[in-house]
């Protein structure tokens, strides 16, 4: 009785760690946040409202191509993430999981995520393919040969936000693209002030695996952040596109615009006190910017019926 109840929870204890291996594997936290924009992004597109079948398929979707492509990225980085701390213990990196496994992972994972992506519009599919090529086979390598990497992975990592956008178009809405644009240009600048300020408190890690991921070669300098503050300020006008094209309201142009001036003071931060601590506060607020900023987008969705009516129903709007 006891043998049987040891063997038990040995499998269990078994089945418990290679369940989070997975997790780890597709780097759960991140993925959420990719999918997250997703389907806000989904959700901000005309004639749609809240399906919970909807939402969770797309979001099922996403977190298999998401996770494929990060798949991919722990493979292909398995030498050099066994030389950081912070990566070590990563499945592959660690020896716990075998490179067949992952590979045999990241393709079914991308293949069914891709085709659930297809069960909403054949432009999400295609789009969430060049994605996972983007980031697994030409961002990954990237890094290791020239700090352009970030802007190369810049473009997988603000797709999402046109992937939710497109995904819509299988639900009758006609094929314009210009909100999916700008939400992927939110995300997009967004992820400068982000990622440099990771690599800057990471610098002696990547340094140490081989990554060139800041923009000057001399590591955090002047020059990092003031180009931090740089894409800071530009997502400043950016973040009044939403309400220029009838996406959100006023009020979340208000609260993006509060968003975006404080980023652009904590990367001034940062180039004054030029430390860690300061990058931290960049990489946080970084964090919390993302939720706030999607989140009140889609708080104060422009009722659809008055998009197509242009500047007069926006002053309407305003009058009620």
């Amino acid at each position: 009785m006891q043998e049987n109840k040891a063997i038990s929870n040995s499998t269990s204890f078994a089945l418990a760690s290679k369940v989070k291996d997975y997790f780890l594997l597709i780097k759960f936290t991140l993925s959420f946040m990719v999918v997250f924009s997703t389907v806000i992004s989904y959700l901000l597109a005309p004639n749609i409202s809240f399906n919970l079948i909807q939402v969770l398929l797309l979001f099922v979707g996403g977190l298999l191509v998401t996770g494929s492509a990060n798949t991919i990225n722990q493979i292909l980085e398995k030498d050099t993430d066994a030389l950081m701390k912070r990566t070590a213990s990563r499945p592959i990196s660690s020896g716990r999981m075998s490179s067949n496994e992952a590979w045999a992972f990241a393709g079914i994972s991308g293949a069914v995520g891709i085709l659930i992506m297809y069960t909403f519009s054949i432009e999400a599919a295609w789009i969430s393919l060049l994605s996972l090529v983007l980031y697994g086979f030409v961002y990954t390598p990237l890094k290791k040969i020239n700090s352009t990497a970030v802007f190369v992975g810049a473009i997988p990592g603000a797709l999402p936000c046109l992937i939710g956008w497109v995904a819509s178009f299988g639900d009758g809405n006609d094929n314009n693209w210009t909100g999916g644009w700008i939400l992927f240009a939110i995300q997009f600048l967004w992820q400068f002030p982000h990622f440099w300020a990771i690599a800057w408190v990471a610098h002696k890690d990547y340094s140490a695996a081989g990554f060139k991921l800041l923009p000057s070669d001399k590591g955090p300098t002047k020059f990092t952040a003031i180009q931090t503050i740089m894409y800071s300020a530009l997502m400043i006008p950016v973040g009044i596109l939403p309400f220029m094209y009838h996406i959100s309201g006023e009020i979340s142009m208000w609260i993006l615009l509060a968003c975006n001036l404080y980023m652009v003071y904590v990367s001034v931060m940062l180039y004054i006190k030029m430390d860690i601590p300061a990058a931290r506060k960049v990489m946080f607020s970084s964090y919390f910017y993302l939720m706030i900023v999607f989140l009140s987008l889609y708080a104060n969705k422009w009722p659809t019926q008055n998009r197509s009516l242009g500047i007069q129903n926006n002053v309407e709007w305003k009058q009620r």
